[in-house]
C-alpha cells in the first residue's frame, strides 16, 4: 500500500499515530472544513456559523475564527469591481454647458479665461503643463508644471492665477475648459465656486471649442526646446522663462503688434469709463 501510494512506511505510521492523538478541536475542524470547501473557500465565519446552525450546531464565532486560522482555511476575498468605482466617481463629477460657444473675440480683459493641460516629453520622462489664458489679451495668467496628473496640478494652477491691478477678485469671470477628469471633479468645481467664477465646458470631442489655449500650447512646443531638458528643474526654468517672454516680449500681429501685457493695458484704457 505504501509503495502504491508512494509514501514511506515511517511517514505512514507517523500519520496513524497522529490520528490517535487528534486535537480536541479536530472534529469541529472537519465540520468547518466541509462547509468551507462547499463554499469554494469563499465563506467567512458568519456564513460558516449560519451553515452550522442549519445543521443544529451552535458554535461561537471566536472558535470558528481560531480554527480557520489554525488550519489555514483562508477565505478568498471577492475582488472589488473597478467599474463600480468608476461609475461612482463619474456620478460625482459634473459637466457644464458651453457658455463660451466659441466666442473668442473678447474685447474686455479679465472677463473670459480658458484652461487645459498638455504633456511635455523630456529625457525619457513625461511632464504636464497646466495653464490659464485670458482670451481677450492672450496673457497667460496662471500655470503649473508637474510630473504627475493628480488634482494638485489644476488646484495649483488656480492658486497661481495673478490678479491685475484693475481687479479685486475673479468674481463672475468665465473659466472655460474641456470635459476632462480634472475639470469635472467636485474639488475643482468647489475651487471655482470659492472664487465666484462661472464654469463653461467644451462639447465632448470638440477641441476647437477651446482653441485659444490649444494655440498657446502649439506655440510653446514650436518655440521651446523642452525635449533637450535633462532635469525637471531645467524644464520648469525654461517654461517660466518662455511664459515671461510670451506675456511681456512676444509681439503678436493680431494684438496690434503688441505683447499680451501691453494689449491688456491698452484694452483697460479703452474700456475704462471717461
Amino acid at each position: 500500500m505504501c509503495e502504491i501510494a508512494r509514501v514511506s512506511r515511517t511517514g505512514y505510521y507517523k500519520w496513524l499515530k497522529s490520528l490517535k492523538n487528534k486535537p480536541k478541536d479536530y472534529n469541529d475542524y472537519i465540520l468547518i472544513k466541509e462547509i468551507f470547501e462547499k463554499g469554494k473557500s469563499k465563506y467567512g465565519w458568519r456564513n460558516i456559523q449560519m451553515k452550522l446552525l442549519e445543521q443544529g450546531i451552535v458554535m461561537n464565532h471566536k472558535k470558528i475564527v481560531r480554527i480557520k486560522n489554525k488550519y489555514k482555511l483562508i477565505t478568498k476575498i471577492r475582488r472589488k469591481n473597478p467599474y463600480r468605482d468608476i461609475m461612482k466617481k463619474t456620478r460625482e463629477h459634473r459637466t457644464f454647458n458651453n457658455v463660451l460657444a466659441r466666442n473668442f473675440k473678447q474685447d474686455v480683459p479679465r472677463k473670459v479665461f480658458c484652461t487645459d493641460i498638455t504633456y511635455l516629453q523630456f529625457n525619457g520622462r513625461m511632464a504636464y503643463l497646466s495653464a490659464i489664458k485670458d482670451i481677450a489679451s492672450r496673457e497667460i495668467i496662471g500655470w503649473n508644471l508637474s510630473l504627475r496628473l493628480k488634482m494638485d496640478i489644476v488646484f495649483d494652477t488656480i492658486k497661481n492665477m495673478k490678479k491685475s491691478e484693475a481687479e479685486a477678485s475673479f468674481k463672475n469671470i468665465l473659466i472655460h475648459s474641456d470635459q476632462g477628469f480634472h475639470y469635472t471633479s467636485p474639488g475643482f468645481i468647489s475651487k471655482v465656486k470659492e472664487l465666484n467664477m462661472v464654469q463653461s465646458m467644451s462639447r465632448r470631442g470638440n477641441c476647437i471649442d477651446n482653441a485659444p489655449i490649444e494655440s498657446f500650447f502649439g506655440h510653446f512646443k514650436d518655440e521651446v526646446d523642452y525635449k533637450k531638458c535633462r532635469t525637471f528643474e531645467e524644464l520648469r526654468g525654461l517654461t517660466a522663462e518662455y511664459i515671461n517672454y510670451y506675456n511681456n516680449k512676444r509681439r503678436q500681429w493680431n494684438l496690434n503688434k503688441m505683447t499680451p501685457i501691453e494689449y491688456r493695458n491698452y484694452l483697460f484704457s479703452v474700456n475704462s469709463p471717461k
